[in-house]
């Protein structure tokens, strides 16, 4: 009887930690750095000011939410795999993408083409370097990366301005949210449903888990690797345009800060570092945390170095935290 008791007890005692297991969502940990932050912005500087603060984030800080979704399919396929030419794809997909378009509105579709072509591009030139040089990703996508920043700046000279038509959605809001807001949370929905309920979101976690099961199960595990790379850089392209519209044009350098930025949303967002497990909502998490705390350090007068020492020491913090997690 007493053994019974005790049984049950264990067994109720497992249960509660399970269910306490369950609310520890990795992603949760972003959205409430991301309040903490904003209180911290309202205490300093006030709440209109944190306000303001607010509105922006919805708007440069979407940003940071489509590079990471990208950098969150690549690392999602397994350990080791990154993708740093995220900056110089950005540089390279604006600057075509605004000479295709070249200031007209009949233009914009084409223009649109050009820029995915180049993630197309970008993203198989990538794995081509991974696959068949057998070249680490962190050494193939860094090496492609001054290729691609040097064509960038072949044909970054005499950009036309973006046309009105693209400045005005990049400008835009409906029901006071930015349109940008609202692609992304379209894009971000495409994505889930690609990652959790399509045949090809199976794959990539199943080969982030584990690429030798996964291949010996007949996942064809290059391919769908490649996909992920492809993906990445034609996020990367259409956020260059997004880009180049919401700040009035094209430049060589406005994709540098999201090399850091994109690896940073997506493992502070829970995203598992050795692969297997993505998750969307923790990169908006981790989006609007890392903006707001842009913002603070900005007010505070802090350099492009010190946000880039606190981007690093997150990134270890929390990675050192998972890390632990599944010591234990």
């Amino acid at each position: 009887m007493k053994s019974q008791t005790s049984d049950s007890g264990i067994g109720a005692g497992d249960g509660v930690f399970t269910r306490l297991r369950d609310l520890q969502a990795p992603w949760a940990w972003s959205f409430a750095g991301a309040v903490l932050v904003w209180f911290g912005i309202v205490g300093v500087f006030g709440f209109g000011i944190a306000s303001n603060v607010a509105q922006t984030a919805l708007t440069y800080g979407v940003f940071m939410v489509l590079v990471g979704l990208g950098q969150m399919l690549v690392i999602t396929s397994g350990v080791g795999n990154i993708d740093l030419s995220v900056p110089s794809t950005i540089a390279l997909a604006g600057v075509i993408g605004m000479h295709v378009m070249g200031g007209s509105d009949a233009r914009v579709a084409l223009g649109v083409a050009a820029a995915l072509g180049v993630g197309v591009a970008v993203g198989l030139a990538n794995y081509v370097l991974i696959r068949l040089l057998r070249i680490p990703p962190i050494i193939a996508t860094l090496s492609s990366s001054f290729i691609i920043q040097s064509i960038a700046i072949t044909q970054g000279r005499q950009l036309p301005p973006p046309p009105p038509a693209l400045g005005a959605f990049a400008t835009g809001r409906f029901v006071g949210v930015p349109y940008i807001a609202l692609f992304a949370l379209a894009l971000s929905a495409a994505l889930a449903v690609l990652l959790h309920r399509a045949v090809y979101g199976r794959r990539l976690s199943a080969i982030g888990q584990n690429a030798r099961a996964a291949w010996l199960a007949g996942v064809d595990v290059h391919r769908t690797r490649c996909v992920a790379y492809v993906l990445c850089s034609m996020i990367a392209a259409l956020t260059a345009l997004l880009l180049a519209a919401s700040s009035g044009g094209a430049s060589l350098d406005m994709g540098v800060e999201y090399m850091l930025i994109s690896i940073a949303v997506v493992v502070i967002g829970g995203t598992l570092v050795a692969g297997g497990k993505a998750t969307i909502v923790g990169v908006w998490g981790a989006s609007m945390f890392l903006y707001l705390t842009n913002a603070a350090l900005n007010a505070l007068g802090a350099d492009a170095g010190v946000r880039a020492i606190v981007y690093g020491v997150l990134i270890v913090a929390v990675t050192v935290a998972a890390g632990g997690k599944t010591a234990r």
